[in-house]
């Protein structure tokens, strides 16, 4: 009778295993519906978005309408308003704007705090040392993305600052899209750029910790950090970036440009 019953259960395993799979319904982005509301609020907001053209801000709309379709986003203690979805939507497709298809596989659900929070996630006015905006992650957090509101309008607000928190972490996903974070996009840059990509974010971080650098002294911390760092630069100064690192310029477009 065991026999039978495992027999069984062998077939049922081998059924499932050959099943052919849904495939998840994917709508052409040219047929998504973008709501009429946010063209000017993308306009006031984001200048990445501001500076496309026409037909770029539609497709630019369109994957922000598809990653909030597939992308949880919980408020912890407020009430979560219109702006703060399209802050981290946009914040989301801006890395990935010019891929003519990209899913965060490893993201699920952002949750969003009021203000910046420490390493263990406390937020009250009462808790010392917060000073994290943003952060992927980890363990009973994988596939999640913690970010403070705070430092999520901020980012947007100051237009000169080369930063933007949300873009940076985000980055940090791009990066942990071959399984690891590493400062290394596997995933986005060809194999032969390796080296000669690790030989420039090396001069660059040397220059950043001997003060002749005007990326942030965040970048200066780690390769992984590196990446995030002057890719928000990247973003939010593309000229000022291009004329000030034009290696690393013509480096991060052969990652973020497709």
């Amino acid at each position: 009778m065991l026999y039978f019953i495992t027999i069984i259960i062998l077939l049922i395993i081998l059924y499932m295993s050959l099943k052919p799979k849904k495939k998840e319904k994917i709508i052409p982005l040219e047929k998504v519906v973008i709501p009429t509301l946010w063209h000017q609020i993308l306009a006031d907001n984001v200048l990445f978005y501001k500076k496309l053209t026409h037909k770029e801000q539609q497709l630019f709309c369109a994957k922000m309408v598809y990653f909030l379709d597939v992308t949880n986003i919980e408020a912890i203690h407020f009430k979560l308003e219109e702006l703060d979805k399209l802050l981290i939507a946009a914040s989301a497709v801006i890395p990935v704007f010019r891929f003519p298809t990209w899913h965060y596989a490893n993201l699920n659900t952002v949750l969003i705090y009021p203000d910046y929070f420490d390493e263990d996630l406390q937020f009250s006015s009462k808790t010392e040392g917060r000073n994290i905006g943003g952060l992927v992650g980890t363990g009973r957090f994988e596939n999640q993305m913690i970010l403070s509101r705070k430092a999520l309008h901020l980012g947007f607000q100051n237009k000169t600052d080369k930063g933007n928190t949300a873009i940076h972490e985000f980055i940090h996903l791009l990066d942990k899209a071959d399984g690891v974070i590493d400062g290394i996009p596997a995933a986005l840059l060809d194999k032969q750029f390796t080296i000669p990509y690790l030989q420039i974010i090396h001069k660059e971080m040397e220059a950043i910790n001997n003060d002749k650098s005007d990326i942030r002294n965040y970048g200066g911390t780690s390769e992984i950090e590196f990446l995030a760092v002057a890719g928000e630069y990247f973003f939010e100064r593309p000229k000022l970036f291009k004329r000030k690192h034009p290696e690393l310029y013509t480096m991060l477009e052969a990652c973020f440009v497709k």
